[in-house]
């Protein structure tokens, strides 16, 4: 059995050598994540970022979209110029146009003084319209002759404004969809996404997790004064169990509330509660093993570890993440297997 003191130790060292990821390799500007596909993103995000292309983000809700945003400003020649972000979906109708273009002093009742809006708020920097698909159709058309004259004219004004705007949109809703639905203009599609970025949700990366999750203990732990530091491998195992429909901004919020009820320096499974965490997924048949009752208890274990080395493709590190142990604990197990002649150098 497994000293509870030198299986923490070992936890504190792997933890150690995921914050050391995060600085080497597993972030990019507020993005972080290692897997393939957001690899994808952090190179598409080199790209466009150095250009003044309008570019189009899409992703389910919670993805991150305003991140990338964020990201590409920072990368961008623009990133010491203003940063500004609106949602199109939280502003009333009658007043986003005053948001976005500005009025003047007694343009409509309660219009007591002159007010620039985001574009020239944004000015010489970039503008993210978030959601844009919930903008009314009339502002889309008003929108869209912004963009093509690179000029706005305030409420109540006839003077036209000269910006210089990087314009970047997002929208959780299939751009085409959108379209077809009558919630977003094509021309205006069509000019706002000249460069196209897709988030996956994170039910599709959670490779990602182990990282993702450290760096947000890390940052809501300093952000409380509170003193976790890292999770248990238990408490990883159960983080990539649930499906996550909300996806990093749902993380967040349960590792925030482990965060703060945690004593110690370990977060543990039990910090979850009562957050819903799916414990008990259901997986397809050829992730389930079946075992006769009264299987040795040390064959049980065998078996899964070598079924789930088989499903990650011999990759003992993610076999490890899933099967709640160290890395340093399957190879021991390994090569006790060996030594017992249960497994060859080739499997």
């Amino acid at each position: 059995m497994i000293d509870p003191a030198v299986e923490l130790e070992q936890t504190r060292i792997e933890n150690e050598t995921l914050r050391r990821q995060l600085q080497d390799r597993g972030a990019y500007g507020e993005l972080v994540g290692n897997s393939d596909s957001i690899r994808k993103i952090y190179t598409l995000i080199e790209q466009v970022a150095p250009s003044s292309a309008s570019v189009l983000i899409t992703g389910e809700s919670g993805t991150g979209k305003e991140l990338v945003a964020r990201t590409i400003h920072n990368m961008s020649p623009r990133r010491d110029k203003p940063f500004v972000a609106i949602n199109c979906s939280a502003i009333p109708e009658s007043l986003m146009e005053s948001e976005l273009f500005g009025h003047e002093k007694g343009a409509f009742t309660g219009a007591a003084s002159r007010r620039q809006g985001c574009f020239e708020l944004a000015d010489t920097g970039t503008l993210l319209l978030d959601e844009i698909g919930e903008m009314p159709a009339l502002l889309q058309a008003k929108l869209l002759r912004v963009i093509e004259e690179r000029a706005v004219r305030r409420l109540g004004s006839r003077k036209e404004i000269n910006v210089d705007v990087r314009l970047l949109a997002a929208t959780n809703r299939p751009p085409q969809q959108a379209v077809s639905e009558g919630k977003l203009r094509s021309d205006l599609l069509y000019r706002l996404n000249v460069f196209g970025i897709h988030l996956p949700p994170l039910g599709e990366r959670k490779e990602d997790l182990p990282l993702l999750a450290q760096h947000l203990v890390t940052q809501l732990a300093e952000k409380h004064g509170r003193p976790a530091r890292f999770l248990s491998p238990a408490a990883i195992t159960a983080l990539q169990f649930h499906s996550w429909p909300g996806n990093v901004r749902e993380l967040r919020n349960v590792i925030e509330r482990a965060v703060i009820i945690c004593s110690g320096e370990q977060i543990e499974r039990h910090h979850f509660a009562p957050y819903p965490i799916e414990q008990r997924e259901r997986l397809r048949n050829e992730d389930t093993l079946t075992l006769p009752v009264g299987t040795p208890l040390e064959e049980v274990e065998r078996q899964m570890i070598m079924r789930t080395l088989q499903k990650t493709k011999n990759n003992k590190t993610r076999a490890a993440e899933l099967l709640g142990i160290s890395l340093k604990t399957l190879h021991n197990k390994l090569n006790l297997y060996r030594e017992r002649g249960l497994l060859h150098d080739d499997d």
